[in-house]
């Protein structure tokens, strides 16, 4: 039996997209308190399938592609330059191609104004109109407001005119910031892209005998399973190794796990892995809010896929990346690998040297690449200390040597020294584990 959770995310999913909602209106047509439509409402927010604008209320949009992620709505927009909505409302579920900076004559600028983009100029008014008739958003930048005609017309084309305070470059900054942490976060590899949805679901109920295990695992060649209970929340796992010394009559609940570790969709495979690897778990469950079963992973499943996308190129630059630019790769006179830079403006804290978070994560990659040139796989850490003995000033240039202590199969132990003109500044000792198929 759904819940009327359930009830109000199906409702909003079989919106058209576009459509309006508001809290009252859910809880009214659906008969529940206007705490559970919020709260439901929240959660279909959490889902993309809807976008709460200020001063404009709740729309439903279309959910997103992993491929298109890096594509913005109109709506979303709204809410990143902080804007107002001057006309067009209707047209706020739409995504935009690509925006157009209005710094140039008109003649020139419309060889640039195409459908599904969005014009970003000041008090233009002839200009707002002509880009709405050819297909395209507005936003006016300086807090400037748009003619009657221009809102009237976007209200009956549906196109977003939208007005912010700021002024045009900081706009077109905030944009493009957005987009490209989506780039970034388009990358990271989520349950939900490795999760078969279309494959047929196998588990046991709690008060299945240990019998219909045995006929599981001939049929599928299994040999673990997730444990649900009448409304197929998972209440634990079962494997061979837990039936041993049932009967065939014993119920599945007496041997099962309970309390399993489980993920969601939205946890990181990353994530995933570390719990299977540390846990020593070869099959996790995956469950949606209501903690309902809805997939299963494996470890071989989850390797694979890291394994996959390290092959893949980066196309955005996450802060590890950002704080390891301009290090090169060096041998001392002993062949042992280290790592020379400098310490750049954006590296230091408010005193001008080296701050510590950055030295951690410069640390912490050197070693990883250190360990990854003798492990195939992913690397995991699970341990680290840090011991700093002198601060480092700006545009000083620092050398990183990780010495491999212990290297075991599924272990290692790193010494790492920091060294500024010959002298030790700092010191770290790290654990970390490796993860192989």
């Amino acid at each position: 039996m759904t819940t009327k959770h359930e009830q109000i995310i199906k409702y909003i999913e079989n919106l058209e997209v576009g459509h309006k909602i508001s809290v009252r209106q859910i809880a009214k047509e659906l008969n529940v308190s206007d705490g559970t439509a919020y709260r439901a409402i929240k959660d279909a927010e959490a889902q993309g399938l809807v976008n709460t604008i200020e001063r404009v209320g709740t729309v439903r949009i279309e959910k997103k592609q992993r491929s298109d992620i890096e594509r913005l709505t109109f709506a979303e927009v709204v809410n990143i330059v902080d804007g107002n909505v001057l006309g067009g409302k209707a047209g706020l579920h739409k995504t935009l191609n690509r925006f157009v900076i209005g710094a140039m004559k008109l003649e020139a600028m419309m060889r640039y104004v195409e459908p599904g983009n969005l014009l970003i100029v000041g008090n233009r008014d002839n200009v707002h109109r002509i880009s709405l008739e050819r297909g395209a958003a507005v936003l006016i930048t300086g807090g400037f407001d748009a003619t009657e005609k221009v809102k009237q017309l976007a209200d009956q084309l549906e196109l977003p005119v939208i007005s912010s305070s700021y002024d045009t470059f900081t706009v077109a900054s905030m944009i493009n910031r957005a987009i490209y942490d989506r780039l970034i976060k388009k990358e990271i590899l989520l349950v939900e892209d490795m999760l078969y949805t279309k494959q047929e679901l196998i588990y046991l109920h709690e008060h299945d005998r240990v019998a219909r295990f045995h006929e599981k695992v001939k049929e599928t060649g299994h040999s673990r399973y997730p444990v649900v209970d009448d409304s197929k929340r998972v209440v634990g796992i079962v494997t061979a190794k837990d039936v041993m010394g049932y009967t065939a009559d014993d119920l599945i609940e007496k041997a099962m796990t309970k309390n399993p570790i489980v993920v969601t969709p939205k946890t990181s495979l990353a994530s995933a892995a570390h719990e299977m690897v540390w846990e020593g778990i070869e099959m996790l469950p995956v469950v949606n809010e209501q903690k309902r079963l809805i997939g299963v992973i494996s470890r071989q499943d989850v390797i694979k896929s890291l394994q996959y996308m390290q092959k893949q190129p980066q196309v955005g630059e996450t802060i590890q990346d950002l704080s390891f630019r301009g290090f090169e790769e060096i041998s001392d006179r002993q062949g042992n690998i280290m790592f020379r830079g400098q310490v750049t403006p954006q590296m230091t804290d408010s005193l001008g040297t080296l701050s510590t978070g950055v030295l951690t994560s410069i640390i912490t990659e050197t070693s990883l690449r250190v360990l990854r040139r003798l492990r195939r796989g992913d690397m995991s850490v699970q341990n680290f200390s840090l011991y700093t003995l002198k601060p480092v000033q700006l545009e000083s240039t620092i050398e990183i040597a990780p010495k491999i202590l212990d290297l075991g199969r599924k272990q290692a132990k790193l010494d790492i020294e920091v060294m500024h003109e010959g002298q030790v500044v700092a010191k770290a000792l790290m654990t970390a584990h490796t993860i192989e198929r």
